[in-house]
């Protein structure tokens, strides 16, 4: 079965991330054809990029980064809960993702984001950013502005199904499956 995780990308004090990752894992959990896990970035406690080698070659020397590599090397897929922040992601997930890179090759992506421009912008760079680590984003996503979840998630259900067919059909792919 498709192992997802749903990472957290904000640790800021305060962040409604949380709120928005346990709605998504919430949703998610309802659906049988594949395992969801919860994964907050925040419970990893990574500094700021400390590794003295490139992460494509591989050997992580700390412990922290040993952990985040087998937590995210053990999916399948993702979905990045991610802000806004000053048109962009929070410089948390980045970070998170820069500590590897042969976990997130040939691997799918959704997103469900939230803040200013609903976190469209922050969606676009991630879209890039994980590009470079060879990962397979999806079209769909869920956006919301900065309301109460209760009152967009009808759409945002709907939506929600359509990015989860998507991530389906693309690590399918990706493992040389018929989907």
């Amino acid at each position: 079965m498709i192992k997802i995780a749903i990472i957290i990308g904000s640790t800021r004090p305060g962040r409604n991330g949380e709120a928005v990752g346990k709605w998504v894992h919430e949703v998610s959990k309802k659906r049988s054809n594949a395992e969801f896990e919860l994964v907050d970035i925040k419970d990893f406690n990574l500094p700021l990029l400390d590794e003295p080698m490139p992460p494509i070659m591989g050997q992580y020397s700390k412990p922290h980064t040993k952990a985040w590599a087998a937590k995210i090397g053990s999916f399948d897929a993702y979905v990045f809960v991610t802000p806004e922040y000053n048109h962009g992601t929070s410089g948390a997930l980045k970070n998170a993702i820069d500590f590897l890179f042969a976990e997130w090759n040939n691997k799918a992506a959704g997103f469900v984001s939230y803040g200013g421009a609903s976190g469209a912008r922050a969606v676009e760079q991630l879209r890039l950013n994980l590009a470079e680590v060879r990962m397979a984003t999806v079209r769909n996503q869920v956006l919301s502005p900065c309301i109460p979840i209760s009152k967009t998630s009808a759409f945002s259900n709907r939506i929600h199904t359509k990015k989860n067919r998507s991530m389906r059909c693309w690590t399918s792919l990706s493992r040389g499956e018929a989907h």
